[in-house]
């Protein structure tokens, strides 16, 4: 008989003396007020509680059951929490505290019940606080045996293990999410890939890149989110189940097993399980990691959502941005506003506003769990949702935008973007750096003076600014020149382009 049995059978055989014909089948039925209340005796339905009522004389107020209710969030746990209570009562059995015929007895109405979840026809009942006592007090109704589940688990490490869970599927969505991403990007760049703009440094033109060099700057970004969300995979991909509520169970369960049957298990099938007990449920790091990553994902979103916002401006017209995208002005009908890159740039503060709140949320607590953590999941829900919307909106505008190819050229063929190729054409002749920096900032402030482009200035000119210019000063100015001696690791020629492309090409399948 399971521990949490021989407690209710108690509970219940002391509060059934001298109450004749109360009490039959009450074994039968499950040990707590909810839905189908009416099947319990009536002192049992108006004074016990779902889950810890034997300590009480009466249940929670209807304002404790709504401040403290968490089933309208933590709802979407249903399906990993019915995947613990599988590997749970598979563990059970598996040591003998349950028989097989009871285990799978379990596992049909776990599955019948996620089945309707799935189809949206599962009722939902507050009164019974979460996801997990919903399940349970469903699957019980269904199944008499089922009131052995809980044995040698606490709500504790079954939520623990059910996050552990929920964060490995998300990890593993937004990464293939932050891919297709990458893709969209990758096919921009192939279909520019001879185009040339200035590449900038505090919103001022510096030198041309080609826009590709551009758009894999922004796909180095998401490959690092990428990586650190397989890091948070990894962190999360521990298997708390078995730590009880602070300190485990004298019942002679197996970790490994449960973990085993759950997929926490490194690269080589061995079982992966958290050490401590009362760290494992206190635990909030994964939590904390996994919006940190969706933070900076959301930073590096809103840093490429700037980029088009200041490309699709009049002032720059590098690009147009897909119509479906963007919105008009309920004033000025004339107007074509990048709301899509504005949302991605406003919701980044969202994701950063997130992390913040679980920092706070933990920085004070005692251990072990304290019900503060309660709210450690709306944070993450709203980090994951938010987090994949603006990665498949990211991809939507990198297809559907064009660039404007004459635009581009005009702007990348403004002369000053090639002074620094001048103080190094200085270089090469043997002038210190510092020097001919300072020798090509003359020659730049005559060029303004005169008002005139920097090629346009006579050779005796510049020769009297440094005796270090030569008569082929100006053919420094040749952009495709510019662009081809630019072949070291991670420059932005014509050549290192090319083996990007083919790298690229590579990580992305």
């Amino acid at each position: 008989m399971g521990i949490t049995d021989l407690r209710t059978r108690q509970i219940w055989a002391r509060r059934c003396r001298g109450q004749t014909g109360k009490c039959r089948n009450i074994f039968r039925v499950a040990p707590w007020v909810g839905g189908e209340s009416s099947r319990l005796p009536s002192f049992m339905a108006k004074k016990k509680q779902a889950t810890w009522g034997g300590r009480f004389d009466s249940g929670p107020s209807a304002l404790m059951l709504k401040f403290s209710e968490s089933a309208s969030f933590d709802r979407r746990l249903a399906p990993y929490d019915i995947a613990g209570s599988k590997a749970h009562s598979a563990m059970l059995a598996h040591v003998g505290l349950i028989t097989a015929k009871e285990r799978d007895a379990m596992h049909s109405g776990l599955d019948e019940i996620l089945a309707e979840i799935e189809g949206g026809r599962f009722v939902w009942d507050d009164r019974l606080e979460d996801v997990h006592m919903n399940i349970e007090h469903a699957l019980t109704l269904r199944v008499p045996a089922a009131t052995k589940l809980h044995t040698g688990r606490s709500r504790n490490d079954q939520v623990a293990t059910d996050m552990r869970l929920f964060f490995k599927h998300a990890c593993a969505v937004l990464a293939g999410k932050v891919v297709g991403a990458q893709r969209a990007l990758l096919g921009a760049a192939k279909a520019n890939k001879d185009v040339v703009i200035p590449g900038y440094t505090h919103l001022q033109r510096a030198q041309p890149v080609f826009v590709a060099h551009h758009l894999f700057a922004w796909m180095e970004m998401l490959e690092r989110d990428h990586a650190r969300l397989a890091e948070v995979a990894d962190k999360a991909n521990v298997c708390p189940l078995g730590s009880g509520a602070v300190a485990g169970t004298t019942l002679p369960i197996d970790r490994e097993f449960a973990a085993r049957q759950l997929g926490f298990v490194d690269a080589r099938g061995r079982a992966r399980v958290t050490q401590n007990s009362m760290d494992a449920v206190a635990d909030r790091d994964v939590h904390i990691e996994f919006a940190s990553a969706c933070a900076l994902l959301g930073v590096h979103l809103s840093r490429i959502a700037e980029d088009l916002i200041v490309w699709s401006s009049a002032e720059f017209k590098f690009v147009v941005l897909p119509d479906d995208l963007c919105t008009g002005s309920s004033l000025m009908p004339q107007k074509k506003n990048p709301d899509a890159c504005e949302l991605i740039r406003g919701k980044s503060a969202r994701l950063q506003g997130n992390l913040q709140t679980l920092l706070a949320l933990v920085k004070g607590l005692p251990m072990t769990y304290n019900r503060d953590l309660q709210e450690d999941k709306p944070p993450v829900f709203d980090s994951f949702d938010q987090a994949a919307i603006c990665v498949d909106v990211l991809g939507a505008l990198a297809t559907g935008m064009s660039f404007n190819r004459e635009r581009c050229a005009a702007a990348a063929s403004d002369p000053a973007l090639l002074a620094t190729d001048l103080a190094e054409y200085l270089v090469s002749r043997g002038v210190p750096f510092r020097e001919a920096h300072h020798a090509v900032g003359a020659v730049v402030a005559l060029a303004e003076r005169m008002g005139c482009p920097l090629p346009m200035l006579s050779t005796e000119d510049v020769e009297r600014l440094h005796p270090g210019f030569g008569g082929d000063w100006a053919s420094v100015f040749d952009l495709g020149r510019s662009l081809a001696k630019r072949k070291g690791t991670g420059m932005p020629g014509p050549a290192q382009v090319s083996r990007q492309f083919s790298r690229w090409n590579k990580i992305l399948g």
